[in-house]
């Protein structure tokens, strides 16, 4: 199987690059059908991310194959190829199944084990399917990836350890009021980060978020996105008893949150509970706030050695999953590796018969005085001689295409008896296999 992925991503490329090569999914059909119509490949699958892009092929030369991927790169988004060339990797048979499995199962992210990159590469390839340039191997080893990744997620915990600042957040959030549920939210600034930290509070179960922002109208709108309450930046202060989380993200210069403040509301709210994020740099939150009863302060350094703790702990479950990768190429290895064993053993069945056959014609001419019962005898016979000759050395063959050297038994089978391969068994025999 020649199989090829050529692709560049964010450990080779700089986002200079990667943004001029990307592939917007509306004008996907375009590509794609040039790369199978125009270059040659047999099948072609484009996966386009903010972190990488990559082309993934079957073709019947594999040194061609590559050249014509990055000529396919060049020519398409008009990038010279000694510009392009220094930033793309390849990837051959066996490995590019292994890199595939990687990436679908979020092993080759910026941020290890992350989900997303799965329903991407889901997309690409509902692509290929779409505008046909999907065929028989690429169906096979893309259902195979999202079985990977299934398995992956299902028997590691890749996938559960907090690794973004906002996200990490969240999860002390959970171990300071443990069911967040009910619980309700103030975000101080309107940026990325504080807008991701409410996406995962609500998904938890926040019952209110209000925003306070500096720009009132950007508050508004960040609220549109989740149902929350937009206030006004000044009076910020004045909601802080109704909530029980705070998050600070803004580019104040100095402490926006003090001391003096929170022991008023503490009172006000009768010593329940307070838990302060702040991810501002300079910082909003005085820390001398965490020294107050039932007030819990976390800022950035903070936030980022619970992200380092999770990633290493997400490496630890790496080792599991990459095996659990290995296991799996070798199962998709059995299926290639019948792809020309079936069709071995069905041209040799028919061209033994075909034979057999012949000869009990032959044999008949002479042997006029038969009945037809004798002659359907002598066929059953033969029939079954045949099939106990073969028998051994199908078996054979069976267990032998598995193995390193399997391509040599199958080529030493077709050589002995001169075999044909009938390209419609082929066809019927991949598809018995998918």
């Amino acid at each position: 199987m020649n199989l090829i992925i050529v692709g560049l991503n964010h450990k080779t490329s700089p986002i200079e690059i990667r943004e001029k090569l990307s592939f917007p999914s509306q004008t996907i059909g375009e590509p794609l059908k040039k790369l199978t119509n125009n270059f040659g490949l047999n099948e072609g699958v484009i996966l386009s991310t903010c972190n990488r892009v990559e082309v993934l092929a079957i073709t019947n030369d594999m040194e061609k194959g590559v050249w014509q991927i990055k000529r396919f790169l060049s020519d398409f988004h008009s990038i010279p190829l000694e510009k392009l060339d220094e930033h793309l990797y390849v990837h051959l048979g066996e490995d590019a199944v292994k890199h595939l499995f990687r990436v679908g199962a979020g092993l080759d992210s910026m941020v290890m084990g992350e989900p997303q990159i799965l329903g991407q590469v889901k997309d690409s390839y509902g692509h290929a399917v779409q505008y046909n340039t999907a065929g028989v191997i690429v169906n096979k080893l893309y259902h195979k990836a999202f079985q990977v990744a299934k398995r992956i997620r299902s028997e590691t915990k890749i996938g559960e350890s907090a690794v973004s600042i906002s996200f990490a957040a969240i999860e002390l959030a959970r171990k300071i009021f443990g069911d967040l549920s009910g619980k309700s939210c103030m975000l101080i600034g309107a940026g990325e980060m504080a807008e991701l930290a409410a996406k995962h509070l609500l998904t938890n179960g926040i019952r209110e978020i209000l925003v306070a922002n500096r720009t009132y109208e950007k508050a508004v709108e960040m609220v549109k996105g989740f149902g929350g309450t937009a206030i006004m930046f000044r009076e910020f202060p004045h909601y802080l008893k109704n909530v029980d989380i705070v998050i600070a993200s803004t580019g104040a210069p100095n402490f926006i949150i003090r001391p003096d403040q929170i022991h008023e509301v503490m009172r006000e709210r009768k010593q329940k509970p307070m838990f302060f994020i702040d991810i501002s740099v300079p910082r909003n939150i005085d820390p001398l706030v965490n020294n107050i009863d039932n007030c819990y302060v976390y800022d950035v350094d903070d936030l980022q050695g619970v992200v380092v703790a999770n990633l290493q702990e997400r490496s630890k479950e790496a080792e599991a999953a990459e095996k659990i990768v290995d296991e799996e190429i070798e199962k998709f290895y059995r299926w290639i590796k019948s792809l020309d064993v079936v069709p071995t053993i069905i041209s040799l069945r028919q061209t033994c018969d075909q034979i057999r056959k012949a000869e009990v014609q032959k044999a008949l001419t002479s042997l006029n005085h038969l009945s037809e019962k004798d002659r359907k005898v002598l066929d059953a016979m033969t029939s079954a001689i045949v099939n106990k000759i073969l028998h051994h050395p199908v078996t054979h063959l069976k267990k032998e295409a598995n193995k390193v050297e399997g391509d040599l038994y199958i080529d030493t089978i077709r050589k002995l008896f001169d075999l044909t391969i009938d390209e419609e068994a082929v066809k019927k025999a991949q598809n018995n296999e998918d």
